[in-house]
């Protein structure tokens, strides 16, 4: 079997960066990516949606190790793609890709010190089309992204079958729907619709945004004066990192604030939509039942979400569905919702390691049984390694930050002459926790199926960039947790 140092899993935004990651760091290792698809970008190339966009600012959501030189930093999907792409070409990355290359399991063997990879290679040569194939590592690092790419989720409303229009959901969006002068409704008040709402507005004759429970809505400007004009002083290395870090603190400011003081924070949120809306607005569409970052906060750039409202290219229904009819949905207020199209924007379903299956020494590896370990690694799993990001912040920050550890470690270990390392809960004081604190229905849904957060560090999860930089960056490879061999 063809044997590597490191198989990244992965050829998405975080899977690029760690590959570039092991380049810069450990330039004797040799690794591979694999990659299901057959392109890169991961979820930057799968979503297209109009007017898909990142929610987080580039300045943070880009590698820490190549500038964003773009002036919007509220970028499309097609900018960060290409940014990505770039990024593998300029660091020779993408030729160490092979595509189509599903990962279906990984066996660990303590007596051989390394894993067993194996993949299915769609375009193979056996009856099905598809060819088995085993590789070996000694180090697997899994850049997967945290969503099913093989479909979004449904829920399951009465009548669907009756609706004579399209029903699409936003991870399938077909490449040449027509959607000009058509009536459209939106299911759902999350990040996609928000996205989703005003870019399909300016082609269709009205969109309607229906949703259960609202979301809170904050304007964003697209450009960052204060990082443009650091670009027009500073030299572009030297103006990219004071803008990171003015939108990481600025962003953890915010953050804190909310969770502290959450009325405080929902007054500001409701001021900033009065301002956009007037007073004739009604409150209740834009009032969530939770409180601020128990779910994300949606961003409007430049506020176009609200200037789609003013100019009635849209509108806001917030109800609940009773049954899909041949025209539209009937809701329970008795409300019916005329529609050519039905987008439903009801969010992923969440898959952790894309649903490989893991084996160490034989033994079933059962991630709800298992802590995460610095937010990266699970508890008693030997040389593996996940790319996850913050929930509250930008997902580039922790996977950057956990490749720049992944490679401490390995280069700790060649040093110190270890083939293995496994996190090893040693406290008994420690509980477990959800991994996740946070109320939405892809992440409720999943909990079951996830492995758990400790009550201590380093099997706490912090959300917070700061203590995770001091932690990974700055902090002990050998902290008495982490069992080398």
């Amino acid at each position: 079997m063809e044997h590597f140092d490191v198989i990244i899993v992965g050829a998405g935004l975080s899977g690029i960066g760690a590959a570039c990651r092991l380049k810069m760091e450990c330039p004797q290792k040799t690794f591979v990516i694999l990659e299901s698809r057959d392109v890169i970008g991961g979820t930057w190339d799968l979503f297209r949606y109009p007017g898909v966009r990142s929610d987080s600012d580039m300045y943070t959501l880009g590698y820490r190790f190549r500038p964003w030189r773009d002036p919007k930093a509220i970028a499309d999907g097609p900018a960060i793609l290409s940014y990505i792409r770039e990024t593998a070409r300029e660091y020779a990355v993408d030729k160490t890709i092979r595509y189509k290359h599903r990962v279906l399991s990984a066996a660990w063997s303590s007596k051989a010190a390394c894993w067993i990879v194996e993949t299915e290679r769609v375009d193979g040569q056996n009856a099905q089309g598809q060819e088995l194939i085993k590789l070996t590592c000694n180090f697997l690092y899994l850049c997967t992204g945290y969503y099913d790419y093989g479909h979004g989720y449904m829920p399951e409303w009465p009548g669907v079958e009756r609706f004579h229009g399209t029903i699409i959901h936003p991870q399938k969006w077909p490449d040449h729907l027509d959607y000009t002068n058509k009536r459209i409704v939106v299911i759902g008040s999350g990040a996609t619709a928000i996205t989703l709402v005003p870019a399909l507005a300016e082609r269709a004759a009205h969109v309607t945004m229906l949703q259960r429970s609202p979301s809170y809505i904050v304007k964003r400007p697209a450009k960052d004066k204060v990082a443009n004009f650091l670009r027009r002083c500073l030299p572009d290395r030297a103006a990219y990192v004071l803008a990171r870090w003015k939108n990481v603190l600025v962003g953890t400011f915010f953050y804190s604030l909310a969770r502290k003081r959450p009325e405080v924070f929902k007054r500001m949120v409701a001021k900033g939509v009065q301002r956009q809306l007037g007073n004739a607005y009604d409150s209740r569409h834009f009032t969530p039942r939770y409180d601020p970052w128990d779910q994300r906060l949606c961003f409007a750039p430049d506020a176009d979400f609200f200037v789609a409202i003013r100019e009635g290219r849209i509108s806001i229904v917030t109800d609940e569905i009773e049954t899909f009819t041949e025209d539209g949905v009937l809701l329970k207020s008795g409300e019916l919702l005329n529609a050519e199209i039905i987008v439903t924007a009801t969010g992923l379903v969440l898959k952790l390691i894309s649903g490989m299956q893991l084996t160490v020494d034989d033994m079933p590896v059962r991630l709800p049984k298992t802590l995460v370990y610095k937010g990266m690694m699970f508890s008693d799993v030997p040389n593996l390694a996940f790319a996850i990001g913050y929930t509250n912040a930008s997902w580039t920050l922790k996977c950057d930050l956990s490749s720049e550890y992944v490679c401490r470690l390995l280069n700790h270990m060649d040093h110190k002459g270890y083939v293995m390392c496994t996190p090893r809960v040693r406290d008994p004081n420690i509980a477990e926790e959800p991994v996740i604190d946070f109320t939405s229905g892809y992440v409720v849904r999943a909990l079951p199926a996830l492995p758990h957060q400790g009550s201590k560090k380093p099997w706490r999860l912090h959300q917070n960039y700061m203590k995770d930089l001091r932690m990974m960056r700055y902090g002990r490879v050998d902290d008495g947790t982490m069992e080398f061999k």
